[in-house]
């Protein structure tokens, strides 16, 4: 099982390439040169229909449904509290140390209240409560004096600074290769937990993007940020205050994201060596694997 191809702009990508892809279970997902998604070439389902059966049933079933959105939440809660204690640890004298203790300390009530099995609703406000915490001190990660990346809290649609720009094209990079991972899986792409159903919305692949942001999305940006990789002026401002990535930026993070994707980690439910970019097709069969009744939960990948 291989990673999912993401084609930008005018890419050509002959039919060749598309019936590789297609006979190994690679999905290959179209975006503009801005990131905003546009197709997604696919072969045929995988699995069997008794697993997608046990997925719709699930997710119609609010308990059934809230078990695995904790299972979702904590992972994003626990990784995105690693990063910032990370930071702390790499970076005891930095201005934000402050900020990021009390963050941190925040995040791990939120794992402690979702130890209490709040229902989804109750999940659903501790996964807020948690991603304001966090996003409150996620500028304080940004260690280099540059005055062309301020970020004073998360903004989508359209992202409205230079870090949130960059924020949300990883974030729908990594919700296609998601997307495709569910897909080779067997899994419905559509049909999530936490995120409910609503037309044209990959509910599930946004569900498994909540456990991934922090090592494939935000510990990027701050990367490429803090190293110099990226530039103010790689970033366009258009007239309604929306921000987006020029084409020589965008090239720098694909090339980046690939790089972060084939980086060996070892898998802390699995004990097994494996990559980065392996991690969501991972936990897309983790997760299958639960819905057949062959685990007992679903494990969230919190990295050791």
């Amino acid at each position: 099982m291989l990673e999912g191809i993401v084609c930008f702009g005018n890419t050509p990508v002959s039919p060749f390439l598309m019936g590789r892809a297609s006979e190994r279970g690679i999905g290959i997902s179209f975006l503009t040169e801005r990131g905003r998604f546009l197709a997604r070439v696919v072969g045929g389902a995988s699995g069997n229909v008794l697993l997608r059966r046990e997925q719709f049933r699930r997710a119609e079933d609010e308990v059934a449904a809230a078990e695995l959105a904790r299972a979702f939440v904590g992972g994003k809660v626990a990784n995105a509290r690693s990063l910032l204690l990370r930071s702390l640890r790499d970076h005891p004298d930095a201005e934000g140390r402050d900020a990021l203790r009390e963050a941190a300390e925040a995040l791990a009530t939120s794992l402690r209240n979702l130890q209490k099995n709040p229902d989804l609703s109750c999940t659903r406000g501790i996964e807020g409560n948690a991603a304001r915490a966090y996003f409150q001190a996620f500028g304080c990660l940004i260690v280099t004096r540059r005055s062309g990346f301020p970020f004073t809290g998360r903004t989508r649609r359209p992202p409205l600074d230079r870090v949130n720009a960059l924020l949300s094209f990883l974030y729908s990079l990594l919700t296609h290769d998601a997307a495709s991972a569910l897909q080779a899986a067997g899994l419905d792409p559509q049909v999530g937990f936490l995120h409910r159903f609503r037309p044209g919305r990959p509910g599930l692949a946004l569900d498994l993007v909540e456990e991934l942001r922090p090592l494939l999305g935000d510990r990027l940006a701050i990367a490429l940020i803090n190293r110099r990789q990226v530039r103010e002026d790689g970033f366009e401002v258009r007239e309604t205050g929306g921000v987006s990535m020029d084409e020589g930026t965008r090239k720098t993070v694909l090339k980046a994201y690939q790089e972060r994707k084939r980086e060996e980690i070892t898998h802390p439910f699995l004990n097994e060596k494996t990559t980065v970019g392996m991690v969501a097709h991972l936990q897309a069969l983790l997760l299958a694997r639960h819905l057949r009744g062959d685990l007992d939960a679903y494990p969230p990948f919190i990295p050791r």
